[in-house]
Order: C-alpha cells, then structure tokens, then sequence
C-alpha cells in the first residue's frame, strides 16, 4: 500500500533532478498536456507540496525542461564543431548531425523547447541557451565568410536558412513523414545541395 501524501517524504535526494527526468519521460510518452507538478511528486513518492521547492508553477517547470534540452543540444553543437580547421562542409555535416541526432532522439522535448523558445515571458537563462544553439551556425557561416567559402551578407539570415532545412528534415520524421534512419543516412548529401545549391555547374 503506497503512503498517503501527507505521510510520502519531503526530500529525495536530488529532488529537482528527479522531477526534471519524470516531467521528460511524462512529456515523452503522454505530451505536455499530462505534466503536472502534483502528479510527478507522486511519480517520484514525495509529498504534492515537495516540488514546489524548485518550480513555482508548471511553467517554470517547463522552462526547466526547455532549457535542460537546450544545454544537451549545444553541448551535442560544441562537440561536433570541435575542430574548426576542417573543410566548411564536414565542419556543415557535423553539426546537421548532431542537430538531427538529438531532434529523432528527443521529438517532444524539441517540439516544448521551440515552443518555450517563443514565449514572451521565457527566462534569460532559456533566452541565452537558445542564442548559444543558433550560435553555433552563425560562428561557422562568419567563418567560411571571412575564408571566402560562403556568400557575402548577414550570417544570421544564412544561418535561418540552414536551419530551417533541418528543423524542416527534423519535423517530417517527427510527422513520420521520412524515415530517420533514411534522413540520417542522406544527410551528407543534404549538406551538400544546401551549401552548393540546385542551379546545374
């Protein structure tokens, strides 16, 4: 017999790392519409009043989830850009990859952090994490600007049209629309049309 809530224990550890992992596997297999502060304390087996510690409401807890996705994404970014000294179009590919990768692993978690991404209200910590996320584009377009490999103009508008092609590749197997394994195993040539374009040479 499980305890009442007035009995369940106020601490659990890493309580806030805790309630962050079920709100995600929550928002993975039953959408944003089920996470509920009051239900992940009694997921995890502490009292209703517990998580309040850490998320005042269920959309502070939202921007938790967000901005976690946002640090596991630019770290994913950070990693596959590590060696900048290689050809503009391996530096491309990596980064579309990592990008895609984590897109097919976390479909729901991508979708609330877009979401939460556009949120007048969204804190400054999720405002930076999404800044650092397209950062890592833009610092490589400047930079095969500045090496001539990359058309001249405002490396935010270039980078918005790369990324919009793979947000694009990224909601179409969100959507079942394309196979991830096929979209992972065409990515290079992807890359390679969205550097090079569709025009015969």
């Amino acid at each position: 017999m499980s305890p009442s809530p007035a009995s369940r224990p106020y601490h659990h550890g890493d309580l806030r790392a805790a309630l962050l992992r079920s709100a995600e596997r929550t928002l993975r297999e039953k959408g944003v519409g089920a996470l509920s502060l009051r239900e992940l304390a009694r997921d995890i087996g502490v009292s209703h009043a517990a998580p309040g510690r850490h998320f005042k409401d269920k959309q502070a807890l939202l921007d938790a989830l967000a901005l976690d996705g946002y640090e596991r994404l630019n770290q994913a970014l950070a990693t596959a850009d590590a060696h900048p000294d290689r050809p503009l179009e391996q530096r491309m590919a990596a980064l579309a990859r990592a990008y895609l990768g984590f897109a097919v692993e976390n479909p729901a978690l991508l979708e609330l952090m877009f979401a939460r991404k556009h949120e007048p209200d969204r804190t400054d910590q999720l405002a930076a994490a999404v800044d650092r996320s397209l950062g890592s584009f833009t610092r490589l377009v400047a930079d095969a600007q500045e090496r001539g490999e990359i058309v001249p103009g405002d490396p935010e508008r270039i980078t918005l049209v790369a990324a919009a092609s793979l947000h694009g590749l990224a909601a179409l197997i969100a959507g079942c629309a394309l196979d991830a394994e096929e979209a992972l195993g065409g990515l290079d040539e992807h890359v390679h049309l969205l550097l090079h374009g569709l025009r015969p040479r």
